[in-house]
């Protein structure tokens, strides 16, 4: 399968970009962001006070995708005022590259993607807990499995059943969930990212798959997810590019590809 380029991230403000001489943060979290003005400041603002407890140094790249709204320029008002705030842009709307630009511009030890409808700090704390304790490369935070508090609305969640179970059977994934939150270990999990060839939707599905396979050690646990606002893309609309991205998902892990 060719690989597709992945543009290279523009930062809104390239004097805000971090000094090669400055030591890495401690984490980077990397957030897509897809016409979110309505909570994108207030969201910010509150992880940075959620944050204030855990001592630790780190980056926040918002990773911007074809937004129609302010989310631009309110990310590069919060760039200006906040140095630990990166905004990037890909251009296009497009959630897999966005994350995975992201991925590839963190400069922390460990890197944590979340959702900015989310920000769960507490997820945080115990990803971080087994990364820095423990032989664990990847944390993957299940919407899915016992233990898990998912309070979407039933579509959403049986259509996180049902793409699991899509998964399992094209794929020979045993896990319960790969479109949680994660966090990993920079230096492990880096070029797993990189051989990442599928974007927009699968792309997350696909970097779970890709570690699992790589025999890396990833551990599942269970979060709430309590969304701030009804998805920015409609669900419906999404499902014939998930299909096709998994066919193409399933093909790549038979000719050993992933």
């Amino acid at each position: 399968m060719t690989k597709k380029a992945v543009p290279k991230a523009v930062a809104s403000k390239p004097a805000a970009a971090p000094s090669p001489d400055k030591a890495p943060p401690h984490v980077s979290i990397v957030i897509p962001v897809y016409n979110e003005e309505g909570i994108l400041q207030g969201s910010v603002l509150e992880l940075r006070e959620k944050l204030r407890p855990f001592g630790f140094t780190y980056e926040l790249l918002l990773c911007e995708n074809g937004s129609r709204d302010r989310t631009v320029e309110i990310g590069k008002e919060l760039q200006a005022e906040y140095p630990e705030v990166r905004m990037l842009s890909i251009g296009q709307p497009n959630y897999g590259m966005a994350m995975k630009t992201g991925i590839l511009e963190a400069r922390g030890v460990f890197v944590i993607c979340d959702e900015i409808d989310l920000c769960d700090t507490e997820f945080y704390a115990r990803a971080l807990a087994l990364l820095e304790r423990t032989e664990t490369d990847l944390v993957v935070g299940s919407k899915a499995m016992v233990g898990s508090n998912d309070q979407r609305p039933l579509f959403r969640r049986a259509a996180t059943r049902f793409y699991n179970g899509l998964l399992r059977a094209v794929c020979q994934y045993r896990g319960t969930d790969t479109h949680g939150l994660k966090a990993f270990r920079r230096d492990v999990l880096l070029e797993t990212a990189r051989r990442c060839v599928l974007d927009r939707d699968v792309f997350a599905s696909e970097f779970v798959i890709r570690a699992h396979r790589e025999r890396k050690k990833v551990v599942e646990i269970p979060f709430a997810v309590r969304e701030k606002r009804p998805p920015s893309i409609n669900l419906v609309k999404r499902v014939p590019h998930v299909l096709r991205s998994v066919a193409k998902l399933a093909v790549s892990v038979r000719q050993n590809q992933v």
